[in-house]
């Protein structure tokens, strides 16, 4: 049996630019190591959630690792864990960001954010001042984490089932009333409203004069990796959220700081991962953001260049004794008009006993001829594992835990 490693590069994906000849970022770029990974291993390409969908990080991470949709707590939890704040399933939890909003014809229309530095000290002291709130018998609680933003506690028998209040689209939507996605939610989405009125009172005057929700959640008892696939092992990243994505399923979340030099980020991740395999981990996962950020410049020559830098690091990405996984979350087209879309994301798989298919160059077009096909997120894990020598022998029971898709790491043997 082999350990797996998984090189997930955030937002990846990319859609077809005519600036670089009709081609993606993935495809115009020069990735030799990338390519050599391609011609030695199997291809795919990879859709989180399903072609089309346009997943966030958190909700494709949760699809990609294996996790069920009933089982996602939803981000603002993972903020909380990530945090190192204590949850409770007696708690709902939301994500709130004070943001600045002008008003329109009697709408709150948002217009930015706190920026580092003095602006940031001032948004904690308006968020301190809206903290602790009290609304038919349920209490909201702010705990600042930096510029503006926050985790939102609500206590006293609240229901996650509520619509964000942030649109996410800045300028293009207004802060919006949340509404009840269940009836037995209605309590908790009138309440959050006049939470939201009470905010605005309070900031009344500032600059920053509203505080938005989204995300909200509440957590959820699952199995964890090691329970659900047999392997366990480390999860390094620099977001907040994805350690306490980690903490949730029970991964040793490492900090790995993204710096603005993706080389430098890079070269830290591999080393990363070849301590944690040299100490004996069965499974290592590494997210770097800087292709999302590429992407998000809406400038598609900044993506080419920061997949060609990024594939100049991967040279010394050992297969020999590793079921090594390359690809992404989602797609970030460089595309003003959206945020993330549901493209495909180029898929690769190498190492011990992996067939290498007849696809020889990474990119969005030519894995799609490879032998995995189209992959859902759910059908990763089970890939890697089988991969691994390490699959489930569906059939048969040795484990309680539903969704396993792993041989358990550990027996509970009939003692006599």
């Amino acid at each position: 049996m082999h350990p797996i490693v998984v090189l997930l590069l955030d937002g990846l994906g990319d859609r077809a630019h005519r600036s670089l000849g009709g081609r993606t970022a993935n495809e115009a770029a020069r990735t030799p190591n990338l390519d050599a990974l391609a011609a030695r291993g199997s291809t795919g390409v990879l859709y989180a959630i399903g072609p089309g969908r346009a997943p966030s990080s958190e909700v494709a991470h949760w699809s990609m690792l294996g996790y069920l949709p009933e089982e996602f707590p939803n981000r603002a939890v993972f903020e909380a864990l990530g945090a190192e704040q204590e949850v409770s399933p007696e708690d709902v939890f939301a994500f709130a960001a004070l943001r600045p909003a002008e008003r329109r014809n009697g709408e709150l229309w948002l217009t930015g954010r706190p920026r580092d530095g003095e602006e940031e000290e001032k948004a904690r002291g308006l968020v301190e001042r809206c903290a602790d709130i009290e609304v038919d018998g349920l209490r909201f609680t702010l705990s600042h984490l930096r510029r503006g933003e926050a985790v939102l506690r609500v206590g006293g028998g609240a229901d996650d089932r509520v619509s964000d209040s942030d649109a996410f689209f800045r300028d293009r939507h207004p802060v919006l009333r949340p509404q009840a996605a269940h009836p037995d939610a209605e309590r908790t989405a009138r309440a959050a409203e006049e939470w939201t009125r009470i905010v605005i009172e309070r900031l009344s005057g500032e600059r920053f004069n509203v505080i938005t929700l989204k995300w909200w959640g509440k957590p959820k008892a699952v199995p964890s990796f090691l329970e659900r696939h047999g392997v366990t092992g480390a999860f390094i990243a620099d977001s907040r959220f994805l350690h306490g994505l980690a903490r949730a399923v029970g991964l040793e979340p490492l900090q790995a700081p993204e710096t603005g030099d993706p080389t430098a980020d890079l070269q830290v991740r591999v080393e990363l991962i070849r301590e944690r395999l040299a100490a004996g981990d069965t499974f290592v996962f590494s997210h770097l953001k800087a292709t999302d950020a590429a992407g998000h410049t809406k400038d598609p020559a900044v993506k080419q260049r920061t997949i060609e830098l990024l594939d100049s690091e991967l040279g010394d990405l050992t297969t020999d004794r590793a079921i090594v996984c390359v690809t992404g979350d989602h797609a970030t087209p460089a595309y003003p008009a959206v945020i993330h879309s549901g493209d495909p994301v180029p898929l690769v798989v190498a190492g011990p006993g992996v067939r290498a298919d007849p696809v020889e160059a990474f990119g969005e077009l030519e894995c799609s001829r490879g032998i995995l096909g189209q992959v859902r997120g759910p059908d990763l894990m089970p890939i890697l594992l089988n991969a691994a020598d390490r699959p489930l022998f569906l059939g048969s029971r040795p484990t309680p835990f539903a969704g396993a898709d792993g041989y358990p790491a550990v027996f509970d043997p009939l003692v006599l």
